[in-house]
């Protein structure tokens, strides 16, 4: 079967975690193997802190998926595997177009795994990478789908708690998906200190209460979502550090600079939008995701042409 490579938002080929080949060589060790009796791994797709994604053919109903296998130490790790379990569960209820389902979940001879949608396309990630900063108008049409799939899990009780560009997958046809709901709270900080790239990826977005006290609520999601507007609206992070440590001090003590501060020129409706949904206090947010997307609708109706499409 072959696959289309996929454009991104100005014409840039797609490479994200679900159609990157990486590589086939022997070294990807799965690939050729069939895990669970069903799923025939083809190649391997993307690495990231937590697992390795391949594509993958089910074999039982004919079609491909994504295969998330977890890092060998967070298999071994027992309070992770029930964790896991349970959240996997949990995100296999949800059901809508803008999130990435999830198929099945199983393990062989060690191997973890989760069977996941395949979408070919790219990842947020990818996209600013390659691009820098993106237009208001862009910025806001990749937000609005993220905070409605958000939305749907608040309103079924499920927080995200991984809210990132590396999450936020871009359709070749220009949908917009959500990936990994939950997976995040299988992580314990055992598991976390023999992966700190894992946590360097994640606490970029996390919330002052997830790094002080643990917790998350809606909330958590409106803060992270909220730097993930600041960063394709600048081309860079709110928050920046060597270690992990010294990013989540800056989350507690330091709070999330303005959007003007790093793009003077951007509207003042997006600076306050931004500022809300990254307040320190919970409080101070939007109760939940779809209360932010109400929010950015409101922006982006009091926005020009001129500023929907000036960059910074």
């Amino acid at each position: 079967m072959t696959h289309p490579p996929g454009i991104g938002l100005h014409g840039a080929p797609a490479s994200g975690p679900y159609t990157r080949r990486v590589s086939t060589a022997p070294a990807d060790g799965l690939v050729g193997e069939v895990l669970d009796g069903r799923y025939r791994v083809i190649e391997r797709l993307a690495d990231g802190g937590m697992a390795t994604v391949y594509l993958a053919l089910d074999t039982r109903l004919d079609r491909e998926v994504a295969l998330k296998v977890m890092r060998a130490h967070l298999a071994q790790d027992e309070t992770f595997r029930s964790r896991f379990h349970r959240e996997a569960r949990s995100a296999a209820r949800l059901s809508h177009p803008g999130i990435v389902a999830v198929y099945d979940q199983g393990e062989d001879d060690g191997h973890m795994f989760l069977a996941m949608e395949y979408v070919p396309g790219q990842t947020l990630r990818e996209v600013l990478d390659a691009e820098g900063a993106l237009t208001p108008r862009a910025a806001l049409d990749i937000m609005l789908p993220v905070l409605e799939a958000l939305a749907v899990a608040h309103r079924g009780g499920i927080i995200h708690r991984d809210v990132k560009p590396e999450n936020v997958i871009l359709r070749e046809d220009g949908a917009v998906k959500v990936a990994d709901f939950g997976l995040a709270r299988a992580v314990t900080s055992q598991t976390v200190t023999s992966s700190s790239g894992m946590l360097l990826g994640t606490v970029a977005y996390l919330s002052p209460e997830q790094v002080e006290r643990g917790i998350a609520d809606a909330r958590s999601d409106v803060y992270a979502a909220g730097l993930v507007l600041f960063e394709m609206l600048t081309g860079s992070k709110a928050f920046e550090g060597d270690t992990a440590i010294n990013v989540a001090y800056q989350h507690v003590y330091a709070g999330a600079p303005r959007l003007r501060s790093r793009a003077p020129d951007a509207p003042g409706v997006l600076d306050e939008l931004v500022a809300t949904a990254t307040s320190r206090d919970p409080d101070g947010r939007p109760d939940d995701a779809g209360a932010f997307a109400s929010l950015v609708r409101t922006a982006r109706l009091e926005l020009t042409p001129e500023e929907l499409d000036g960059r910074p």
